[in-house]
């Protein structure tokens, strides 16, 4: 879990400000102190830090009234959605108010013949595709996480389906977004393509709520494809496996998903979930298309695998199986966790070229076994991007200062590779020191760009830049 911080010095004016956000939202806002605790703690290692209160916004209006008030006193505003990050978003290390949208969850429109919905910010991906079950569409961006689809947009999620269907980016049509002024705007729109103007959509997604709260989406649907086939290879070595996943893309076979958990994760995962899968590095794969489709897919991977020293490929389109393989797949953080009670773990996130993704990985495992961290490797490697969740003890600096370094090398390892030091978690607080070192001088133009969008900083200051970067907070 996060480590906790000393309580942060509240701003001059919140007072003033509570008196003003309780008169608007009576008991709807909360100064509790588990309430606040809760609302600045993610599942990372990540310091955690509580906002001085929590606003439960219920409307789009609501939210551009609270921010309004935050505006004329200079109260920061950190956005939360389900709290699922990793890179310390949600804390609030300099106090201030949380804007919690999961009250804001209605599903707005389906329109099924254009293939898109538009949903506030607080639905999450499960909600919206058990309400799509019946139309013969569904929305494919898995980060693992139930989060909420307006946090995926905001820190430009992707997950175990990104190798096909793309992240975040590519599948936000339109926003609504409340400004740090509290102007309610609109950009994008429900057509498939436009060359009107800057492309604002863009430039929301991703921002880690740092320009503006968003609170309404509009999302690109697919249709649920024919047939849907599961498929788990193991291999000897860790080197074997993900030359299959290159060779696999390199070929343009139309894989939808392609997973890695090396043999250190498959041993977790089995004692934590009580499953008997092979303890050695594992590929687990996807398949979509019609019926013939899919056995070919297969079958080509099947070959490249067996090229590559895989072994026990087994596949099935049986939808319970198949549930069951990506299930364990999605709990290998809860698996990390008990595997060391009472540690915390420091998630990394680096995404390469896919012709260097055996170097990197490869490199990256050899230094944590000469360190003797415990850190099993695991991730999205269809495109390019894998994670490994390095163990932290407890209350031990001299520990978390050998894997900080660890976490240094794997990013300069990445950087040099052409790649980035995060692929689908964001910067939060976790990577700001890496931000200049992956984009240079233009770190400066998005700087300009969040002073002239929110020049008090109000908007979730300290993520992306950092503390002692951008405008100050008070003039």
């Amino acid at each position: 879990m996060a480590t906790a911080l000393a309580k942060p010095t509240s701003p001059p004016q919140m007072g003033d400000a509570l008196a003003a956000l309780e008169n608007l939202l009576g008991d709807r806002l909360s100064t509790a102190m588990a309430v606040r605790e809760q609302h600045g703690t993610d599942i990372s290692y990540h310091p955690a830090a509580p906002p001085d209160a929590v606003a439960f916004a219920e409307s789009a209006e609501e939210v551009a009234e609270i921010v309004k008030i935050c505006s004329r006193f200079a109260i920061p505003i950190i956005p939360y959605g389900t709290g699922t990050s990793l890179e310390g978003h949600i804390a609030a290390p300099l106090g201030g108010l949380c804007i919690d949208v999961s009250n804001m969850n209605k599903i707005v429109d389906v329109h099924t013949e254009d293939l898109d919905a538009v949903v506030q910010p607080g639905v999450t991906r499960k909600t919206l595709n058990t309400h799509l079950r019946d139309t013969g569409l569904f929305f494919p961006i898995d980060p693992g996480a139930d989060a909420s689809l307006g946090g995926m947009a905001s820190t430009r999620a992707s997950g175990t389906n990104a190798v096909r269907y793309g992240t975040m980016r590519e599948n936000v049509l339109a926003l609504q977004v409340v400004t740090a002024d509290g102007r309610i705007m609109r950009t994008g729109g429900r057509s498939r393509k436009s060359s009107a103007g800057y492309d604002l959509t863009r430039l929301f997604v991703g921002s880690e709520g740092t320009l503006g709260i968003i609170t309404e989406v509009t999302l690109r649907l697919y249709g649920i494809p024919e047939k849907i086939a599961a498929a788990m290879c193991s291999f000897e070595n860790l080197e074997g496996a993900v030359n299959t996943v290159i060779q696999t893309i390199q070929m343009g076979i139309p894989i939808a998903r392609i997973e890695l958990m090396d043999d250190l994760q498959m041993h977790m995962l089995n004692k934590y979930a009580k499953l008997g899968y092979p303890e050695k590095n594992l590929l687990l794969m996807e398949f979509h298309g019609t019926e013939a489709g899919v056995k070919e897919q297969a079958e080509m991977v099947q070959d490249i695998a067996s090229e590559n020293g895989g072994g026990n490929f087994e596949w099935t389109t049986d939808a319970e199986e198949r549930n069951k393989l990506w299930q364990a797949r999605h709990d290998v953080a809860w698996a990390n966790k008990e595997d060391r009670p009472g540690w915390g773990f420091w998630a990394t996130d680096v995404c390469v070229p896919i012709s260097r993704l055996a170097d990197v990985i490869l490199e990256t495992k050899a230094d944590v076994v000469k360190e003797d961290l415990r850190a099993p490797v695991l991730g999205h490697v269809g495109d390019g991007n894998f994670h490994m969740t390095i163990m932290v003890k407890p209350d031990d600096p001299e520990y978390l200062k050998k894997v900080e370094a660890a976490n240094d090398r794997l990013i300069e390892r990445a950087l040099a590779a052409g790649g980035t030091c995060t692929g689908e978690h964001g910067i939060g607080i976790g990577k700001v020191k890496y931000l200049q070192a992956e984009h240079g001088d233009s770190v400066q133009l998005m700087q300009d760009i969040k002073r002239a969008l929110d020049p008090q900083n109000i908007m979730n200051p300290t993520k992306i830049f950092g503390p002692s970067t951008g405008p100050r907070l008070h003039s």
